[in-house]
């Protein structure tokens, strides 16, 4: 029997980056690749892009400078470039770094086994198309292996909002939804194989839309309400949502849902209604704040998370403290802040940007507000009740590992839960980024 070959995936970014990641480690797996974690005994190393964080694509190619020594050492190691690097760069990333072999963008990634018997022969392989076949409908059904307890679900992909710092809509394309049945047998499949947590993912996943068996179209609620008959299947999760799309519906569910769980990531970006307009966010504070108290008035406990951009183009002091004054008035448990960066073939790129001292100043101050909520909010949980999803062992004796319905990562001491488990704790003590807990069914 010949030998498998090692594939070695380095994933950076988003959640859907992940899914992608697994997908594409599985379409090679059907090419007799198997994954090592040791990238110096591959036979193909994969990077799976994001093109949204600082100097994304210089960050990849400083990570190919590295990567030609392995190749020098074993020439007959393959290196491709997969995800929204690949799709924005192209054959960009062939000619400034020749030792790629493979360049594929994320609409694409179904088309690996082809692409990857052509470098096998000695040549090289690019495919940045938007592909008019559904890569789902190519994809064959995944692999029966038994699955870590939680688990990403991609039910959406691409974006119509075009805001003026994202490259999204270019990288990923149109906004399009894969039809409910499809994503409830993925959804079944995982369950099976062990899995008790599914988030479902979309670059703007509440702008879901996808068919139903009678080929009417279904909302994000509907397909969440089908997800939670679904027997085995304990929590649901999903993200990342726009404000605008956060229907009535949605909402109500947030309330009545028993499965989906009390967290929602929504991103809001600035403060600043006229640094909102520039970024084309097509909301306001003001009407982002009622969605929360929406929200808020259908499930009072949900803890809410958002993402801030500061420095954008034009951003005066005013525009930044009405951002920290959304901050105050919501009280984020998590958040994801960044100093605005440029992205070619944006709007925003062309604007009169921020000084970088003072977009850095912003930004340490918007971070330790942000701090100081979030380890309010996990103060407040000592002494509470909470049901972890136990995902793994914990470094002292005893001790698992897992997350509460509100995401919060949690130490359970002296826990005789198995993997899988959903367990009753009692919260002991907040730590920076973690709770210490007991279980609460122990003595």
């Amino acid at each position: 029997m010949t030998a498998p070959k090692k594939l070695f995936v380095k994933t950076y970014g988003c959640q859907m980056n992940v899914y992608d990641s697994e997908r594409m480690a599985e379409v090679l797996g059907e090419q007799a690749y198997e994954q090592t974690d040791v990238p110096e005994e591959a036979d193909m190393i994969l990077l799976n892009t994001c093109h949204i964080r600082e100097k994304a694509a210089e960050k990849v190619y400083s990570e190919l400078g590295r990567l030609k020594s392995l190749k020098a050492a074993n020439p007959d190691l393959k290196i491709g470039v997969a995800g929204c690097v690949a799709q924005a760069e192209g054959e960009e990333i062939m000619r400034r770094q020749p030792a790629v072999d493979l360049v594929v963008g994320p609409q694409s990634y179904h088309r690996l086994p082809q692409m990857e018997a052509r470098v096998r022969a000695g040549k090289t392989a690019l495919d940045t198309d938007f592909p008019e076949e559904d890569k789902f409908d190519k994809l064959k059904s995944r692999p029966k292996a038994r699955r870590a307890p939680a688990a990403f679900l991609t039910v959406q992909e691409g974006c119509d909002k075009f805001c003026a710092f994202c490259v999204v809509p270019y990288t990923r394309g149109a906004e399009t939804s894969r039809p409910v049945t499809r994503v409830l047998d993925e959804a079944r499949d995982l369950v099976d194989r062990g899995v008790r947590e599914i988030t479902l993912l979309g670059q703007n996943v509440n702008a879901y839309h996808g068919a139903g068996p009678d080929g009417v179209e279904q909302s994000l609620a509907q397909l969440i309400w089908a997800l939670n008959d679904i027997d085995g299947l304990e929590r649901i999760r999903f993200t990342t949502s726009h404000p605008n799309d956060m229907t009535d519906d949605l909402i109500d569910a947030h309330g009545t849902c028993e499965k989906l769980m009390p967290y929602l990531h929504l991103p809001v970006q600035s403060g600043s209604d006229k640094i909102l307009k520039r970024m084309n966010r097509s909301h306001t504070a003001e009407s982002y704040l009622r969605v929360i108290e929406k929200i808020r008035a259908a499930r009072p406990d949900i803890l809410m998370s958002g993402d801030f951009i500061v420095g954008f183009p034009e951003e005066t002091e005013e525009d930044f403290q009405a951002t920290l004054d959304l901050i105050e008035a919501v009280g984020y448990g998590y958040a994801y802040s960044f100093k605005y960066s440029t992205r070619p073939g944006t709007p925003a790129a062309e604007r009169p940007q921020v000084d970088p001292e003072v977009a850095d100043a912003r930004l340490q101050r918007l971070q330790t507000l942000i701090t100081r909520q979030q380890q309010q909010i996990q103060e407040a949980m000592v002494g509470r009740s909470a049901r972890v999803l136990v995902e793994k062992p914990g470094r002292e004796p005893g001790q698992m590992v897992g997350k509460s319905e509100y995401l919060h990562a949690v130490h359970i001491d002296n826990s005789d839960a198995d993997i899988g488990d959903i367990v009753p704790v009692r919260i002991t003590a907040a730590k920076r980024n973690s709770l210490a807990a007991v279980r609460a069914d122990q003595g």
